[in-house]
């Protein structure tokens, strides 16, 4: 997002602040898509993504005038799915996460390339990964979150989102190569 973008966004965030649902509705415009398929990812599975994200606009549209940081809004509103798609995974009795090794110095890897014709197949193979993977996957390489928004949108330390992002690109690559 360029500069531009980032002042009309927080912009957004405070004519939202104080009241104004035309700015409110544009956030949800510009984040809506995004968000759904975010939700989709982590409840993998879970035919009612619809649900948790209608969960999600109330939450952000009770706590926004609480935002202290209109910059941070995309991060926060992926906290806050992330925290409610978690809460429906729970709710079904879901487990939250696999086993996913988490160390805190993993070596850096290669930035995944992939093509529009392998799209698909990215979608299948994110299907497959754990939660965790999924998540950690999506928002860097579908948000491009920084290491530093990983990190607090996931509530882990540097390190560890690091290390899950090097375990997660091998685990999709190793689906991906497990396809026809």
């Amino acid at each position: 997002m360029d500069i531009a973008e980032r002042q009309l966004e927080a912009l957004l965030v405070v004519r939202a602040q104080t009241g104004d649902e035309t700015a409110f509705e544009a956030i949800v415009r510009r984040y809506h898509a995004r968000l759904l398929y975010f939700v989709r990812r982590m409840v993998c599975g879970y035919s009612g993504a619809d649900d948790v994200l209608q969960d999600v606009w109330l939450a952000a549209h009770q706590q926004l005038p609480r935002l202290r940081s209109p910059e941070t809004l995309r991060v926060w509103l992926y906290r806050i799915a992330r925290n409610r798609a978690m809460q429906a995974m729970r709710q079904r009795h879901w487990p939250a996460e696999k086993a996913v090794p988490d160390c805190t110095a993993a070596p850096e890897a290669e930035e995944p390339q992939f093509t529009a014709a392998d799209a698909e197949k990215v979608h299948a193979a994110l299907d497959r990964l754990s939660p965790a993977h999924r998540e950690i996957l999506t928002l860097r390489f579908l948000e491009q979150l920084s290491y530093e928004e990983l990190a607090t949108t996931t509530d882990c330390d540097l390190g560890t989102v690091k290390s899950r992002l090097y375990y997660a690109k091998r685990a999709i690559k190793q689906e991906l190569e497990k396809m026809p």
